[in-house]
């Protein structure tokens, strides 16, 4: 376990303002002292322009599939869900839910700080997958100007696999071998349903202006992730609070130094630097 007064505190509301995008003053009227010290990020960044121009017709068209696919697979498992349903069921339902949701946490942590620290926008992965992470970084609001298909397409890939087994097993299973999985099926469904939502959620945390209600309401709970909570993953280098779901996860990993501990072993081992292609594209110029 990492050495916990090694582990660098949360961030101040001042670092958060001065070393981050002002996402909530869209004409800059920072109060921070000394301006010209201030990263400038956003749309305007020569980097962000950059890695916005790489989004391809062909990368489109594949989120719209597997938006249509994933959606499709959603519905026909749900109608079987419903098929198999006792009313004895209620609590493992609700259950299944909660631990579908701590586990999108996760796992939305995990891809979030693998993308975020590892790897390159070179080649075919790198295009496709981690150049939406470092144009998020420079220009953290681009998100919000991103239509439906480009926000979750991603998302929504993701979780076809393990809809698609979903559905074999309901065609092919007997109706006693289904009701035996039935809770099992309950928190794939629901785990698939949270992870397809997650970059939704994601994109509400940046929104600043003209929200329903009752999304800043769940924001204010804490039941989704927060604005003002994921901004602190925005300040600068981007180091901390990957988990972007619900955000719950942060807290413990934060205390338990989970993060640094696993960029301490992967530097150790392979002699490579966390975050090292992000600031280079933090620093373009031209």
């Amino acid at each position: 376990m990492a050495d916990i007064s090694t582990i660098p505190p949360v961030k101040s509301e001042e670092e958060i303002l001065k070393y981050s995008m002002a996402e909530d003053d869209p004409n800059q009227n920072s109060p921070v002292e000394d301006e010209s010290k201030t990263p400038r990020w956003g749309p305007q960044h020569a980097g962000a322009q950059e890695l916005a121009s790489q989004y391809t017709m062909g990368k489109r068209i594949q989120e719209i599939v597997c938006v249509i696919i994933s959606i499709s697979l959603m519905v026909f498992n749900f109608v079987y869900l419903v098929r198999y349903f006792k009313s004895e069921n209620w609590v493992a339902i609700l259950g299944a839910a909660l631990l579908g949701v701590i586990t999108a946490d996760f796992f939305s942590g995990l891809v979030h700080w693998g993308a975020d620290t590892w790897g390159s926008v070179e080649g075919i992965i790198g295009k496709a997958f981690i150049r939406p992470f470092r144009e998020h970084h420079i220009d953290p609001t681009s998100i919000t100007r991103h239509d439906f298909i480009e926000t979750n397409g991603d998302n929504f890939a993701v979780i076809i696999p393990v809809l698609a087994l979903m559905a074999y097993r309901f065609l092919t299973n007997t109706p006693d071998e289904s009701l035996a999985i039935y809770n099992w099926n309950c928190f794939l469904f629901l785990l698939g349903l949270f992870v397809s939502f997650t970059n939704q959620i994601h994109k509400w945390s940046h929104t600043y202006f003209g929200l329903p209600i009752y999304i800043t309401l769940l924001q204010d709970l804490h039941i989704i992730l927060p604005r003002k909570h994921h901004r602190i993953h925005h300040v600068s280098p981007h180091e901390t609070y990957y988990c972007i779901t619900t955000g719950w996860l942060n807290y413990p990993f934060e205390a338990i130094g989970f993060w640094p501990l696993l960029e301490s072993y992967i530097t150790k081992f392979t002699g490579h630097y966390p975050r090292s292609d992000d600031m280079n594209w933090a620093k373009k110029t031209d």
